[in-house]
C-alpha cells in the first residue's frame, strides 16, 4: 500500500487505538473494552508510532523505553486489511529509529504473530521470563 505515513503520536485517541486493536485481531489479548485503561496505556507509553493511509490509522506500535539501553515494544497492531503490506515491519523500523542505536528492541510475540517476526528476520531470544497480568 503506497502512501503510508509513519509518525509519532503520543496523544493518539484511545478509541482509534481500540479500533486498530479490534481490526488487527489483537483485541482479545488487550483490554479493548476499557477505553480508560487504553488511554492510560497510551499516555504512559514513552513512544507511540503510527501508520496512516490517507489519514486513516492502519497500525500502531506502542513502546516503553529509556531511549538509552532498552525498549519494550508492547503493542504492534496492524489492521487485517493492511496486513502483508509491510506496515508492521515499517512500524518496527520507525520504532527502532526513534529509540536510537543504543537501545535494544524487545517484544513478546502473540502466538499467531511468531511467523511474522521470523519472516522479517527479527532474532529470537532464547532465555526470557515473565509474570502474566493478574487482571
Amino acid at each position: 500500500m503506497a502512501g503510508i505515513v509513519y509518525g509519532l503520536e503520543p496523544d493518539l485517541d484511545a478509541a482509534e487505538f481500540r479500533r486498530v486493536l479490534i481490526e488487527s485481531g489483537l483485541a482479545p489479548r488487550r483490554p479493548a473494552d476499557d477505553l480508560a485503561r487504553l488511554a492510560t496505556m497510551i499516555a504512559r507509553a514513552d513512544l507511540v508510532v503510527t501508520a496512516r493511509h490517507d489519514g486513516a490509522l492502519m497500525g500502531v506500535a506502542r513502546t516503553l523505553t529509556d531511549f538509552a539501553f532498552c525498549a519494550y515494544l508492547s503493542d504492534l497492531a496492524v489492521c487485517r486489511s493492511a496486513q502483508g503490506l509491510g506496515i508492521g515491519q515499517g512500524l518496527i523500523e520507525a520504532t527502532r529509529a526513534a529509540v536510537g542505536p543504543q537501545a535494544s528492541v524487545l517484544l513478546t510475540a502473540a502466538p499467531d504473530a511468531i511467523t511474522f517476526y521470523d519472516h522479517i528476520g527479527m532474532p529470537r531470544v532464547p532465555d526470557a521470563f515473565r509474570y502474566d497480568r493478574e487482571t
